[in-house]
């Protein structure tokens, strides 16, 4: 089986968020079982501009629309059968049946035959959608400028503000949930950049179309049907209800289906409003992380120094120790503090290899991924926390001096690696852990260290140069 790779920003449900795993030699392809559905607008539209405001707007304040863009009327890149422009098109011309189709499962879910009128009839198809869904786009970002725009200085400064803001509300979700409040907050700055880009698509429109149109038909229509219970239910106005193309909304972006499994109605007004309510918004994702395993009173890991010579085959997600273990192979916390709890268990993590950071992972960190699939956001969001916490920056540095691989060079590196015999599967071009294992396994076959980093210089080598 290859590495899975699906482009987009739904994440979380088997699909995964676009910005973090775009990231060369950092993501971590995998599938999840629940959760909401990260819009990772943040990332996805993070240019250098003017900071943000020292206090967020309430939370559902989006950002300026864009002017809409129409589809290219192309195939999609992934090849598959309904992504053909033929294919797209009968679809298109079958949408108002298609969604006539799905009546009697909303009837079964007690969605009255007027609300489904009422937001279903007149439809069309944002096609436009289609481009996005199938997209193979060129990222040149590295991990390190990654984190720096997430976790910038501005960030920083907005989330605490936003803490002391909102310190009586979050007393109450951290003492309910047991779940940190700087983590909590640091999914709305890393989701939304605190509710200012949100997406601005309306997300009937968005999922109606995916369920009807494209190659995730059968997924799309279950957040179909769960938008209209929301609809149905008045949780959540229509107006409010906007969101990324692919149907996540709020500052914390759930998609549909997961806004069923854990929004809740904190502030006691009879609806579990995710977009204008603070406290339904800070319960609702605190109860997420609850339910995903969080571990009230530990933290998500540490940065960590290695002992020369250390044997880099241990980095590896599936091989956990405690802390006092690793202290005995050498592994200290940067900084030269101890590890409070040292019988917590934790995985190595080292996404730019021999020549980057260290981290010991420990449980939570693997509860935020199941928020969002991918090693990069998960250390996005609790570094973030940390920096609200008054930690500093890594202490280790970068390499910044390696150049980021494109999109070619990466499948040309799988398919180099794949003919000298370290399998890794299908080339995609997009890297998981097979990929690692598979670049570690040839570093340790040439002498080098077994990392698992892909760099331009293991290319090149590949390559015979």
């Amino acid at each position: 089986m290859s590495e899975q790779f699906v482009p987009g920003v739904y994440a979380r449900t088997a699909i995964v968020g676009l910005a973090a795993l775009a990231l060369t030699n950092c993501s971590e392809v995998t599938g999840s079982t629940s959760g909401s559905s990260p819009g990772f607008q943040a990332y996805a539209q993070a240019q250098p501009a003017a900071p943000p405001p020292a206090v967020a707007p309430a939370p559902s304040a989006p950002a300026s629309p864009s002017p809409p863009r129409e589809w290219s009327g192309e195939s999609g890149a992934s090849g598959h059968p309904e992504m053909q422009a033929s294919a797209i098109r009968r679809a298109a011309a079958n949408f108002g049946n298609c969604l006539e189709s799905l009546w009697p499962l909303a009837e079964k879910r007690k969605v009255s035959r007027a609300t489904f009128d009422r937001h279903v009839r007149g439809l069309t198809p944002d096609l436009r959608i289609m481009d996005l869904l199938d997209t193979q786009p060129e990222f040149s970002r590295a991990l390190w400028d990654y984190l720096e725009i997430l976790v910038s200085e501005a960030r920083i400064a907005t989330g605490r503000d936003l803490l002391v803001k909102h310190k009586a509300i979050l007393d109450k979700v951290e003492k309910a949930y047991g779940v940190d409040r700087h983590v909590v907050v640091s999914i709305w700055g890393v989701e939304s950049n605190y509710g200012t880009l949100g997406g601005d698509r309306p997300v009937i429109r968005s999922v109606a179309t995916l369920a009807c149109v494209g190659r995730r038909q059968a997924y799309f229509r279950d957040e179909f049907l769960a938008t209209l219970e929301i609809l149905h239910r008045n949780d959540v106005r229509p107006d409010q209800l906007k969101g990324s193309w692919a149907g996540a909304f709020g500052p914390t972006q759930f998609m549909p289906t997961s806004f069923k499994r854990y929004a809740v109605d904190f502030d006691g007004d009879g609806r579990r409003d995710v977009v204008d309510s603070f406290p339904d918004l800070f319960a609702s994702t605190a109860n997420n992380l609850k339910r995903d395993g969080w571990q009230a009173g530990s933290t998500w890991g540490y940065e960590v120094t290695l002992p020369k010579g250390f044997d880099y085959m241990l980095a590896d997600r599936s091989n956990r120790k405690t802390l006092r273990e690793w202290e005995g192979l050498g592994v200290r916390r940067a900084g030269g503090a101890g590890f409070p709890r040292p019988d917590d268990q934790a995985f190595l993590l080292i996404p730019a290899g021999s020549q980057g950071p260290a981290f010991l992972m420990l449980h939570n960190f693997r509860v935020i991924m199941r928020y969002n699939p991918a090693e990069a956001y998960a250390l996005a969001i609790g570094h973030l926390a940390d920096r609200f916490r008054g930690g500093g920056p890594f202490v280790q540095p970068w390499p910044r001096h390696e150049p980021v691989l494109s999109l070619s060079e990466r499948r040309e590196m799988q398919e180099l690696l794949n003919s000298k015999g370290f399998n890794l599967g299908e080339p995609t071009g997009r890297f998981g852990p097979r990929t690692r294992a598979a670049v570690r396994d040839y570093q340790r076959s040439v002498g080098l260290i077994p990392d698992g980093f892909a760099t331009a210089s293991i290319l090149s080598r590949l390559r015979g140069r």
